[in-house]
C-alpha cells in the first residue's frame, strides 16, 4: 500500500517582504486573485482526495474552501510557533535581537523566541505525516509554506539546515508518496 500526500501552500496574505512570523491574517486581494488563476489545476486534486485537511490558519482554510476542498483543520499542521516573535517580520526581529536571530538560524535545536525549535517543528509535521491512514489513496492538505518546507525536509530525511534552501511559493504543490517513516518526493509531469 502506498499513500500519496499532496501539500498545497496557502495563497498569500501579504507581499513576501511583509511576511510575518506565525502570521494569521486572512487572504488579501492578491491571494484571492491567485486562487482564481490556478483553481482549474488544483480543484481536481481535491476532488480525487479521500481526505482533505488544512492548517488552522485563516488563509489556509480560505484557500482550501476557495478550491472546493472543504478541508478539516489539523492542529498538527499549524504554522511554526515563533513565541514572542509572532507577528513580527524577520527584519524587525533582526533589528531588536540580532544575536538571537543568528543563533536561531545556526542551531536547529534553539528557540530563542520562546516557541518551537526547528527540530520540534519538523518533528511535529513529520508526526502528522506518519499518522495518516496507511492505505492506497490520496490525501490533500493546504498548509502554510513553512509547514510544506518542514514536511519536505522530514520526508527526505534531509538535515534541518536544508529547510532554509526550500522556497515554497503560494499555491505551489508537492506530493509525497510512501508509508509512515518511508516517504519519497513524487514529481509529476507538467503536461497532461
Amino acid at each position: 500500500m502506498t499513500l500519496r500526500v499532496s501539500l498545497v501552500a496557502a495563497a498569500r496574505s501579504s507581499s513576501r517582504l511583509a511576511e510575518r512570523f506565525d502570521d494569521d491574517r486572512p487572504l488579501d486581494q492578491a491571494g484571492w486573485h491567485e486562487v482564481q488563476l490556478v483553481a482549474h489545476t488544483l480543484v481536481p486534486l481535491g476532488a480525487a482526495a479521500e481526505l482533505r485537511y488544512c492548517s488552522p490558519t485563516p488563509r489556509s482554510r480560505a484557500t482550501g474552501d476557495a478550491l472546493g476542498f472543504a478541508p478539516m483543520a489539523q492542529p498538527a499542521l499549524r504554522d511554526w510557533d515563533m513565541g514572542r516573535w509572532r507577528g513580527l517580520t524577520l527584519g524587525e526581529v533582526t533589528a531588536r535581537e540580532p544575536a538571537a536571530v543568528d543563533h536561531w538560524l545556526a542551531d536547529p535545536r534553539s528557540a530563542p523566541h520562546g516557541g518551537e525549535s526547528m527540530l520540534a517543528f519538523i518533528g511535529r509535521v513529520g508526526g502528522w505525516l506518519d499518522t495518516r491512514p496507511a492505505a492506497d489513496g490520496l490525501v490533500v492538505a493546504v498548509a502554510e509554506p513553512a509547514v510544506v518546507r518542514a514536511a519536505l525536509v522530514y520526508a527526505l530525511n534531509a538535515p534541518p539546515s536544508a529547510y532554509w534552501n526550500v522556497d515554497v511559493r503560494p499555491l505551489s504543490t508537492i506530493t509525497l508518496t510512501g508509508l509512515p517513516g518511508r516517504w519519497s518526493l513524487s514529481l509529476e509531469a507538467g503536461i497532461r
